[in-house]
Order: C-alpha cells, then structure tokens, then sequence
C-alpha cells in the first residue's frame, strides 16, 4: 500500500491534491529568451486567476533530448534557474522544469516548486534518488515506452528516499514509427496509488522524430485529448503554451496558442465540474 502525500503546498496560494480542482501546468517548451518567459508568464497567470485555476509555471533550461544536435536546447542550468527564479519572484507562481542528471537536483531545487523527471529518463534510479532526496515535490513522467503498471517501480524509487509529494503524468505511448496514442485506463490505473495524476495532452500529439531532425505534431488534437484525459479521471492538466507556435523554437507542432487558451481552459473548467457532481462519495 503506498502512502501519498494528502496535499502538494506549492506556495501559500497554490495546492494541489487528487479529486479536490482542476491544475493546469502550463508554458513554452523552453526557455526561449527572458522577455518571452516573462510576457507568457504574465499572460498565462492573468488567464487562470481570473478562473480561479491554480497554475504552474513551466520551461525547461535545457532540452538534451532534441533530436539533432543543431536543435535549440535552451539557456542551460545556470542561466536558465535565474530566468526561471524571477518569473517566480515577479510573478508569484509556482516554477516547474525537468532535469537530466543527478548533478542537476540540487541547484534546481534552489529554484524550482516541482522537478520534473522527463519520459524518456523515468527509469533513471539515480536521477530519480537525487531528485527525491531534494524533498522537493516531484513530477513523474510516464515513459511512451512503458505501461502504467510499471510507474509502481517509478513511484518505488522516489519514496525510498522518504518523499510522498508525487505527481504521476500520462503522456502518451509509442505506436509504430513517429506516432503516439494514449490509452485512457492508464489515469484510472495511476491514479489508484493516491497520487494526483495529470494528462499531458501536449506530448500526447507529439510525432516523435516526425519532421526527420525535429518533431512533429498535430495540435488540433489537444482538446479532444485534454477532455478525454479529464473524463478518465486526470487532476490536472499539461499544456505546452506559445503565442506563436509556428515560430517557437521547440516542440511549436504539439503546442497550444496562447489566444485560444482561455476558450480551451473554460470548456475544460465546465466539464471537470460537470464530472465532479457525478464523483462517488468518499468513504467515511
């Protein structure tokens, strides 16, 4: 039996739990420059507090798994965590970006509200130990080449090391050559550990390696896999968000424009407290 955490306190105003809200985890791909982290950032908070959503910051300071070795990866760690670390200041919000060594876990932790573990590197005991042993709250990323039985494994290795405040993401599944589906029961079978659990409906339209040095991707899906993800039973939700995705200078196919997020969170808003009313009453 796994022991959860009953409540992720981000900030005195953000919290996060299973079944208690819907989250969005939202921003750009990467840390492109200060000024565009800085304008999304304001944006994308005026956006959720007028719904009252609680909102997560991301932007990665460093994406080592491009494709091509010419492929932007962003600032790297230093540069990067001081960009991340005055949106925080400035803003007011909870920060989250992912790491790729164990050597990262520290000076992120400095810095970040959550470290995320990237899909690809789920299996990575030390990363996930180093990352653990931070005490910062944490957010597992489903591997597309693993199923959810096997994140119990994931989920092992980070409370080994004494830290309950777990998120578990779904983000889709390798399908063949440079293209993914994502099987609903996955959220119903994460969620069964206690952990909040989000739907990542970014990286689910991903068309890994499509474009030959780059990925694709196909956006116009996002919705349909964002509600399906929130019917299933997901907490939250994870957009990668621009305000031009054909010029972003990472992952711009899989992600969502800026001008249509608030339609999109609206609907998303309205159908998770619509699916509420319907929730079984907890056990006394």
């Amino acid at each position: 039996m796994l022991i959860a955490a009953k409540k992720i306190k981000l900030n005195p105003s953000t919290t996060i739990e299973t079944n208690s809200g819907l989250f969005l985890i939202a921003g750009p791909c990467v840390i492109e420059n200060e000024q565009h982290v800085f304008s999304l950032a304001q944006k994308l908070k005026t956006i959720t507090s007028s719904r009252s959503i609680p909102f997560i910051f991301k932007a990665s300071f460093d994406k080592a798994n491009r494709s091509s070795l010419r492929s932007y990866r962003g600032p790297g760690l230093t540069q990067g965590l001081n960009i991340l670390a005055k949106v925080k200041k400035e803003f007011q919000v909870p920060i989250i970006s992912d790491i790729h060594e164990p050597g990262q876990a520290q000076p992120a932790a400095e810095v970040l509200d959550i470290i995320q573990i990237p899909a690809f590197l789920c299996r990575q005991t030390d990363l996930i130990v180093a990352a653990a042993q931070t005490g910062k709250p944490l957010n597992l990323k489903k591997g597309q080449f693993l199923s959810p039985y096997e994140m119990r494994n994931v989920i092992d290795k980070a409370l080994s090391q004494g830290n309950h405040n777990l998120i578990l993401t779904e983000r889709g599944t390798c399908f063949g050559y440079h293209n993914l589906v994502v099987d609903m029961r996955s959220i119903a079978i994460m969620k069964q550990w206690g952990f909040p659990v989000v739907i990542d409906a970014s990286h689910s339209v991903q068309r890994p390696g499509g474009q030959g040095d780059s990925s694709g991707g196909e956006a116009q899906f996002i919705p349909i896999i964002a509600r399906a993800g929130l019917a299933a039973g997901a907490d939250g939700v994870f957009l990668e968000v621009h305000d031009q995705p054909s010029q972003a200078l990472s992952d711009g196919p899989n992600s969502w424009p800026l001008s249509e997020l608030p339609r999109l969170l609206d609907e998303l808003q309205e159908l998770y407290t619509c699916l509420a009313s319907f929730a079984p009453p907890e056990k006394t």
